[in-house]
């Protein structure tokens, strides 16, 4: 049965209002039309709904970061603007409003709108008295007679502060109504797949880490030199953020202990601010479990990256350039094979003088190689851990501060697995399928 929106592909933008739980209808509604779905969050609306759900539903990963790239380098939302033949935004709070109407593309779905040549249809949904403000009322207007954005407007109803008025959001089929009116008989912009958004790289994944705790450690160490200066490498802890995030849209508590970050931190872990590795070491070490053996945690995942040597000395002030100035280094502590010889019961000589933690945690680790990955399968072995995450940091689009990665996995019980070059976040989606699956026979 052929729909009114056969072979079209709606951008739906969705910003911080407690309607945003209308969403998973909405998506529904414009695929039984016939829409591909492309969806968009301001940052607000990752609040209310998750992004994981949303991807789900729609088939595509959901672009809710304007700086982030798709993994063949392309700009996501001037992806969606030049290939949506509409975009819809529902629900529009004022904030929302107020910015487009003052072109602050400070979010995807503001970006995408001040980006396309296509049709777009604005759905408001707020207080009453918010929506009746001559503010939100000139920028409602701007939208519609200056932009010739097309206004859902809302409708009068039971609101969230528990009133009664105009600011509920219009009914969904209206808004359906709308966008089929908008694009009228228009040629479709980019029948060509490869043009538009691009789709989930494989199903997504279920919510099969409930009631598991993960720890992650993510970002670049940073060893002083003195008050003011540091060693530090070019991690921006992108990696593991995205593990992060991945952790939680799969249910687990997530604890990110955080080094030097460049990248925002995931609002529903509990986060943990450390800068040199000795403060990295201290907060894993805090962590692990109780003195009867109990593990505290059911899945350590290494991705940060941790300085292999600190200056011997710190000097207590500011070091100045009128001399030449040498610098010795001695090495930090191997923190992940610490916490594996822990995990296992074992002391420094390897020998088995404590209770190993029970339930056994997953250990993964992270190792970033220049030029080939020989080293890999010895630091497996040599740091204790279930699996080994390297890749070649100088290669192109595999590197600190990249939104792709390209790795090869190790494993204590399989051959190395070659990965393509991936995003960072499905790289993390696949990690964490490897996780649950050594997960499957330890007690939650």
């Amino acid at each position: 049965m052929s729909g009114r929106l056969d072979g079209r592909l709606v951008g739906l933008g969705i910003s911080g209002s407690i309607a945003a739980y209308k969403a998973a209808e909405l998506i529904r509604l414009l695929r039984s039309e016939g829409a591909d779905v492309q969806v968009l969050l301001t940052q607000s609306a990752t609040r209310f709904v998750a992004p994981l759900t949303l991807a789900a539903l729609s088939g595509h990963p959901v672009d809710d970061d304007v700086t982030r790239l798709l993994p063949d380098g392309r700009i996501g939302h001037v992806v969606i603007a030049d290939s949506a033949d509409a975009l819809l935004v529902a629900p529009a709070t004022a904030h929302w409003l107020g910015a487009m109407a003052s072109g602050l593309a400070a979010d995807p779905v503001t970006a995408a709108c001040l980006a396309t040549s296509a049709p777009v249809i604005v759905a408001p949904a707020m207080d009453g008295e918010m929506y009746a403000h001559p503010a939100t009322q000139a920028n409602v207007a701007r939208l519609r007679d200056t932009f010739g954005y097309t206004i859902v407007e809302p409708e009068v109803g039971p609101l969230a502060s528990g009133q009664v008025g105009v600011g509920r959001l219009a009914e969904l089929p209206r808004i359906i109504d709308a966008v089929v009116a908008a694009i009228g008989d228009r040629p479709v912009r980019a029948p060509d797949p490869a043009v538009r958004p691009p789709s989930l790289a494989g199903p997504p994944r279920d919510a099969d880490l409930v009631g598991r705790t993960i720890i992650v450690t993510a970002g670049g160490t940073a060893e002083p030199l003195d008050p003011v200066r540091f060693l530090g490498n070019r991690s921006t802890g992108k990696m593991g953020v995205a593990i992060a995030e991945a952790a939680l849209d799969r249910g687990a508590a997530v604890t990110l202990i955080a080094a030097n970050v460049s990248v925002a931190l995931p609002d529903g872990a509990s986060i943990v601010r450390v800068g040199s590795t000795g403060e990295l070491r201290a907060a894993l070490l805090d962590r692990l479990g109780d003195a009867d053996g109990t593990a505290a945690f059911d899945v350590l995942v290494m991705a940060a990256a941790v300085a292999d040597f600190r200056p011997s000395h710190t000097a207590d002030t500011k070091l100045t350039r009128e001399s030449p100035l040498t610098i010795e280094l001695e090495p930090t502590p191997d923190i992940l094979a610490e916490v594996a010889r822990i995990s296992h019961g074992l002391d420094a000589t390897g020998a088995a003088t404590r209770r190993p933690l029970r339930p056994a945690p997953v250990l993964v680790g992270f190792a970033a190689e220049t030029g080939s990955l020989d080293r890999a399968a010895k630091k497996l072995q040599r740091k204790g851990v279930d699996l080994l995450v390297a890749n070649d940091v100088t290669e192109p689009g595999s590197g600190f501060g990249t939104d792709t990665n390209r790795v090869t996995v190790y494993a204590t019980d399989a051959e190395p697995e070659a990965w393509p070059q991936l995003a960072k976040r499905e790289v993390a989606d696949r990690l964490l399928d490897r996780v649950v699956a050594r997960l499957a026979d330890r007690p939650v």
